[in-house]
């Protein structure tokens, strides 16, 4: 399972690159958004895979547990990591505009660290939802305990996370 997530990661990424190379190195548009659609289906492939694997009767791993916070780091984050990298992309193969940077002090930082941590929530949220189905599919709570392991520390680094987002809004960076 961790060769598998592996495995997806790495085909996020070659078809990211492969879309955004097509789209501005050989100027075929269309190519490369098809490429860039097949991104999310890595992590399809990943959510059958998980599946079929404990239905077969897979004892449920820690392994399957990360496949769940791969599935909503990607779902959360995915969206906005395709749109950095085609930012830069066209800025330096097509001639684009510069990347817009995040802001780095002020209200403006506190914003967007707050959002980001939003979309954090989203991907825990988006993670257990996934660990749901694993168990309700497997259809034994006592099986699939061990894939809900991985949400304890995830868990600690979310209110972490919180705690260092939202100290922005209270004590907002200076320049």
């Amino acid at each position: 399972m961790i060769l598998l997530i592996v495995g997806c990661e790495i085909g996020f990424w070659v078809l990211l690159m492969t879309g955004l190379a097509t789209r501005y190195l050989l100027r075929a548009r269309r190519l490369g958004n098809v490429l860039l659609v097949g991104v999310p289906m890595v992590d399809v492939v990943l959510l059958a895979a998980s599946v079929v694997d404990l239905r077969r009767g897979a004892p449920a791993s820690p392994a399957h547990g990360l496949a769940a916070i791969y599935i909503g780091v990607s779902l959360a984050f995915g969206h906005q990591m395709i749109r950095w990298a085609d930012q830069r992309f066209a800025h330096r193969f097509a001639g684009g505009p510069a990347p817009v940077k995040a802001p780095r002090t002020g209200r403006a930082h506190a914003a967007h660290e707050r959002g980001q941590w939003l979309r954090h929530l989203l991907a825990y949220v988006v993670g257990a939802a996934a660990l749901g189905v694993f168990t309700l599919l497997v259809g034994d709570v006592h099986r699939t305990l061990k894939l809900w392991a991985v949400m304890v520390p995830w868990g600690l680094v979310l209110a972490i996370d919180f705690v260092i987002s939202f100290s922005y809004t209270v004590a907002p960076r200076k320049r």
